[in-house]
């Protein structure tokens, strides 16, 4: 008989060290995995952030730069530590703060400008930013700005500071101000769909990609007008800051082809000779250049720093305008589309905005309520909740002024109608008095590219009058358009009224058209040209609040486990950055020839999407600045 057990004894030993590793393996990560929750936790409880002495402020903008932050759920942490999350932002006002409270702060020593990874801005807000700057400087303490390149936006900052770096491999791009969009109507004739639109006014160009496969000259006439006012603002803030003309970059721009051509397309050398940058520095001497002025840090042996969200951590309750007495003045901060219903930050929901402007009216403390609107407009039902809401604040006798920030247009020109005052910056895009309304039916491509028919009986024109599958009844289309028509007169009533203007004079500089800032004062349309702090003062002195008072922003309220999840993510972003990883966002922009033209279809199927007027009448404009 032969004994078997000297060929099993391998087996059972591989199987047991096989148990073994698996066994060590969980171990393993059981304890890593406790180590990151209990290492989270420590940063969650522990003390602040710690502003170093003569650190500078790194002002290092990520994503766009926005006057609210869009909301954000509990998943998108989760999202981040496993390599992504939602794209970032940056909050105007966070940037603001922070460079008020160190202008006076012993302990920041400069500021250093990080704009590589900062990405768009309207006018108003980086006018906004780069005043703050201005500010800063006043304090005689430098700014220096540095950077691999600097686009158009980035560059608008960047001017404003004392020195700006440039890397010897980078550029200064400057391209201008343009509004280009997709046209839909070839395509959607050759699938055979009918795109019903209502409008009133031959300047709503909202409409015009479902209906031209181009621009039509109206649009084209207005939009390059107030185009040509934002681009002449430009020219004027980065000239003054870098102390040239309107005339030179305008040439270095026109020009680039041949400068690039004379200097071999050395991007760097040409931004250098127009002066629009201050010297040409590798990373490692920028980093020289910060030691010199905020001293080294004896770890990092970089410049000693402190990050914009780590100083305004450490001020906590100290930011400039927290400890004001005295009553308060609300401000309502209403950006983004206009949508029936409640809404997260990030979008103008009309019930709930109107509920924060409620909140404010009936607050006793608050004595005068600021609206700053963002907005291009959206659901025409939705923009009268909001308008009513200010209207009861007026009856209340709270002062209401609105101040309108990058765009303020249509639906957004709508709720600031209820008002005793606005204030627009010159570059602010407003006006856009219109409205229009859409609605496509598919009945041809179903009928050709699939044999597919609809038939039945209604007891009226109206029973299934607004079937997508069904072609629509004239008779339909006809009420609807009175709707519409209707709804152009409300619009026109609500300005008239509250602008102390005709009928026929508010249709003269109305349908549909836009205007800048300066041309709507020019026009009647806004009342004094200022940013936030002016019309928040403004406020105030309507409220005869003297120079004592509150500024507060009314917000919804965070729910505890919202607080627990706002801290753990500032908290594990920094313990991410100390072992050297970043939490990115997973949203990569899409590369490619296709990729500008999916983004645009992307973006316009967004728009739709978010469309529930209850009427399906919208008071919208499309004039986002490219």
């Amino acid at each position: 008989m032969n004994d078997t057990r000297p060929r099993s004894l391998p087996r059972r030993v591989l199987s047991g060290l096989g148990r073994g590793l698996d066994q060590s393996r969980r171990v393993f990560v059981n304890v890593l995995f406790l180590a990151i929750v209990v290492g989270l936790l420590a940063a969650v409880f522990a003390g602040g952030p710690k502003v170093p002495k003569g650190a500078a402020l790194v002002v290092a903008p990520k994503g766009n730069l926005v006057e609210q932050v869009a909301s954000r759920s509990p998943q998108d942490l989760v999202a981040g530590l496993a390599g992504g999350s939602k794209a970032e932002e940056t909050l105007l006002k966070d940037v603001l703060d922070a460079l008020a409270a160190a202008k006076d702060d012993k302990r920041i020593s400069a500021v250093y400008l990080d704009l590589d990874e900062m990405g768009g801005a309207g006018m108003t807000v980086l006018e906004d930013a780069a005043a703050a700057l201005r500010d800063f400087r006043k304090s005689g303490k430098k700014v220096i700005a540095g950077g691999d390149a600097f686009d158009m936006r980035g560059y608008y900052l960047a001017a404003q500071a004392d020195e700006i770096l440039l890397n010897p491999d980078g550029g200064v791009l400057i391209e201008g101000f343009g509004r280009y969009r997709t046209y839909y109507r070839e395509g959607i004739d050759k699938l055979g769909i009918t795109w019903n639109v209502f409008r009133v006014g031959e300047y709503k160009s909202a409409v015009e990609p479902y209906l031209r496969n181009d621009m039509s000259p109206e649009a084209k006439e207005a939009d390059l007008e107030w185009l040509g006012d934002l681009w002449r603002a430009y020219l004027a803030g980065v000239s003054t800051a870098r102390k040239t003309t309107p005339e030179a970059l305008t040439a270095y721009i026109e020009g680039m082809p041949d400068l690039l051509k004379a200097t071999g397309g050395d991007t760097a050398k040409i931004a250098l000779d127009a002066k629009l940058v201050d010297k040409l520095a590798a990373r490692d001497e920028v980093r020289k250049r910060m030691i010199a002025l905020a001293g080294e840090d004896e770890k990092s042996k970089s410049f000693k720093q402190v990050s914009m969200a780590d100083y305004l951590e450490a001020l906590g309750d100290d930011r400039p305008g927290a400890k004001g007495k005295g009553d308060k003045v609300a401000v309502v901060v209403a950006k983004g589309e206009i949508v029936d219903g409640t809404a997260g930050p990030g979008r103008i929901g009309g019930d709930s905005t109107a509920a924060l402007i409620r909140k404010a009216r009936q607050d006793e403390k608050v004595k005068a309520i600021v609206l700053r609107v963002d907005s291009g407009g959206g659901s025409a039902f939705a923009s009268e909740v909001i308008r009513r809401e200010l209207q009861l604040a007026q009856e209340a006798k709270k002062p209401v002024v609105v101040s309108m920030g990058s765009v303020a247009a249509s639906g957004g020109y709508w709720i600031a109608t209820s008002s005793d005052e606005i204030w627009a910056s010159p570059e602010t895009i407003t006006g856009s008095i219109g409205i229009f309304g859409m609605f496509p039916t598919i009945e041809k491509p179903l009928a050709k590219y699939l044999g597919m028919h609809v038939d039945g009986v209604g007891t009226t024109s109206w029973a299934g009058a607004l079937r997508i599958d069904r072609e629509l009844d004239p008779r339909v289309g006809e009420s609807i358009q009175q709707m519409i028509n209707h709804g152009y007169e409300e619009f026109l009533t609500r300005v008239s009224k509250a602008r102390k203007m005709s009928r026929d004079d508010v249709d003269k500089i109305a349908r549909g058209r836009v205007w800048s800032g300066a041309d709507a004062k020019e026009r009647g349309l806004v009342d004094k040209l200022g940013g936030l702090p002016d019309a928040i003062a403004s406020a105030a002195a309507k409220a005869k609040l003297g120079k004592t008072y509150q500024v507060t922003y009314v917000e919804k309220e965070q729910t505890l486990k919202e607080k627990l999840m706002a801290g753990l993510s500032v908290r594990a972003t920094r313990v991410a950055a100390a072992f050297g990883y970043t939490l990115a966002p997973t949203s990569e922009p899409a590369t490619g020839p296709g990729a500008a033209l999916l983004r645009a279809v992307a973006n316009e199927a967004d728009q739709l999407s978010v469309w529930n007027d209850p009427r399906g009448i919208y008071a919208r404009c499309f004039c986002e600045v490219k």
